[in-house]
């Protein structure tokens, strides 16, 4: 039978740090739970044997929170996809060839990787708000610099592009921990998927507008526009975004200082402040990179930058394997092929969302019906007990539909690689980007989520780990992307990508088998360091 009476004593460590709110004056209130029928509706007494909610937002203030976040977000992967269909022109500027140009897309990344450990602590440590403005002012002001570079001045290129990273890449991993503030492991998966729209909506726009741009206004008005786009956004945030750092505001009930509190307050209005300030002590500094000691979390970011990896390796060259495949593409037109991958992201992101949801759900079901018996329905205590319990089986919940994703994006690498070294119809390639993309975007969403629900309260701090490790593996594969393609041929060069990611799927049943247990050990290990 699966336990379900230690709510108290299951807490998994990586919560330490997230508040126990105060009982609420006792009220009967209706809860959803599932049970043999789905989903039925229990009464239980609030503030006697339930917990308050875990977030005083409600489901509507969430979704307009996350749309903030997914816009704010849109900036990691819109920097650096809108420059693509520029490097050929930005390579004849600075009298510089192709490879030199891409090494401008590799100091990106790198600093993509390295940034969001920095940034994501700091959020995770001092609040989510300030942190998000500082990086869009910082990309505003770096994408000025990068406007009026002197052609002469190759290395001050290279500069700026870093310091624009700095600014941009850490947005994915702030809004990674908003949810995780904010959003209960059953919703998890749904917001994660709304979140992921923002991000995707980079690659898709990106390339169009970079190449509109560097053709009619010249390769310069793309860092104007990106200058003016994120300087907007760091408006809107000031305006709108309220603080969702536990640490600082609780379940969202706990006014934070005055820095911390939206102009315009459209969220949260409605909250009224709690009787006792229940605002658990602010967190000690822990190290990020103590996280990549983790096993499970170690071998998540392995596979899932290796899959990203490959991406990047489809992306980066599209340009100039499309320009030398069909010549008569103009840069608009090389920028709309950019479409095709895109649009697979952003269809894949919302499936991926609902589906991470279904699955979650339907082992939940699986555990209440296990644990029910020959009982009626259980409480929403209950309930709440298993999805907390540490051997609740949250990696096979997440990762079931991985090696489906994995397989279909292999045999995709593949095929794109061979129907370019034959020259086929452009309309062949551009099919299997969207499959691509539709089943990248599937892999990195599901190990996001699954990455938070292992760590909830260091939400920024792994993100920033999964940046680093893709970002980086990336920056490593574009680096030598066009050494590969020269010395085996388009054809065997995707060979060779999807090759690696058939031989790492191994990896995707070894946090599903050992993960509760490794989870396990680290509570174990905390409560005995508390105890101490």
């Amino acid at each position: 039978m699966f336990k379900i009476d230690t709510l108290e004593t299951i807490h998994n460590a990586e919560n330490n740090g997230q508040e126990k709110s105060a009982p609420a004056t006792p009220t009967r209130v209706h809860t959803p739970i599932v049970g043999r029928e789905g989903t039925g509706i229990v009464s239980v007494q609030a503030g006697s044997n339930s917990e308050r909610p875990y977030s005083a937002f409600s489901p509507r203030e969430k979704w307009i929170i996350v749309n903030l976040a997914a816009f704010a977000a849109i900036f990691s992967p819109l920097t650096a996809n809108i420059y693509f269909p520029a490097i050929p022109v930005i390579a004849s500027q600075f009298h510089k060839s192709t490879e030199l140009i891409n090494l401008t897309v590799t100091i990106y990344m790198v600093m993509q990787g390295l940034a969001p450990m920095v940034w994501g602590t700091f959020s995770d440590r001092w609040g989510r708000r300030p942190i998000f403005v500082a990086c869009l002012v910082l990309l505003s002001l770096s994408c000025v610099g990068l406007a009026l570079v002197p052609t002469s001045a190759y290395w001050l290129l290279m500069l700026l592009r870093g310091i624009q990273a700095a600014g941009s890449a850490s947005t994915i991993a702030l809004g990674a921990g908003v949810i995780a503030d904010i959003a209960t492991p059953a919703e998890r998966g749904g917001f994660m998927g709304l979140f992921g729209i923002g991000p995707m909506v980079g690659p898709s726009i990106g390339p169009v507008i970079g190449g509109a741009l560097a053709q009619g206004l010249g390769w310069r008005s793309i860092f104007w526009f990106l200058c003016i786009a994120s300087g907007l956004c760091s408006v809107e945030l000031v305006l709108f975004m309220p603080e969702t750092l536990r640490a600082l505001v609780g379940d969202g009930s706990i006014q934070p200082p005055l820095l911390y509190r939206p102009v315009i307050p459209v969220v949260g209005r409605h909250i009224e402040a709690p009787l006792t300030h229940d605002r658990p002590p602010r967190k000690p500094f822990i190290n990020p990179f103590r996280i990549l000691t983790y096993p499970d979390v170690v071998i998540l970011l392995i596979f899932n930058g290796t899959i990203c990896a490959v991406y990047y390796g489809v992306t980066a060259t599209t340009s100039s394997l499309f320009q030398d495949t069909y010549p008569y593409l103009n840069q608009t037109d090389i920028g709309l092929c950019f479409l095709s991958i895109g649009g697979g992201m952003l269809l894949g992101t919302l499936f991926s969302g609902k589906l991470l949801n279904r699955d979650y759900v339907a082992i939940r079901e699986q555990l209440v019906r296990k644990a029910q018996g020959d009982s009626e329905k259980l409480s929403a205590v209950d309930v709440q007990a298993i999805e907390k319990d540490v051997s609740f089986p949250i990696e096979k919940a997440r990762m079931r539909s991985v090696p489906t994703y994995t397989a279909i994006f292999s045999a995709c690498v593949i095929g794109y690689g061979w129907c370019l070294e034959s020259k086929v119809s452009i309309a062949v390639p551009l099919v299997l980007q969207f499959f691509i993309g539709f089943t990248f975007i599937g892999v990195m969403n599901t190990t996001q989520t699954l990455l938070v629900d292992i760590l909830p309260s260091q939400g920024s701090s792994v993100s920033a780990c999964n940046n680093l490790v893709r970002c980086n593996l990336g920056a490593a594969l574009v680096s030598v992307i066009n050494l590969i393609l020269n010395a085996l041929g388009t054809g065997w060069t995707y060979v060779l990508l999807g090759g690696v990611c058939i031989v790492l799927s191994p990896l995707i049943y070894v946090p599903i088998r050992w993960g509760p247990i490794w989870r396990k050990q680290r509570r174990l290990r905390a409560l005995a360091q508390e105890t101490t």
